[in-house]
């Protein structure tokens, strides 16, 4: 069961720019895009705290478990 990172579409919605969220949570945009893209392995609780404070959003909101 795949995990999808909707995290650019959150970013979308509250017309956010990679750059800035990555200056508020303290994380490279290297990262950052690494997470956005999917690619990255893992994420720390603190991260993603960060960014849904950041965001005013849930987990849920950011990623997604998709059926195959």
């Amino acid at each position: 069961m795949p995990i999808v990172v909707n995290l650019d579409v959150m970013l979308a919605k509250r017309k956010m720019k990679s750059k800035e969220l990555a200056e508020i949570i303290g994380i490279t945009e290297a990262n950052l895009s690494i997470l956005k893209s999917g690619k990255a392995k893992a994420v720390r609780f603190s991260t993603l705290e960060a960014i849904c404070k950041a965001l005013d959003c849930q987990p849920a909101d950011i990623l997604e478990c998709i059926e195959e």
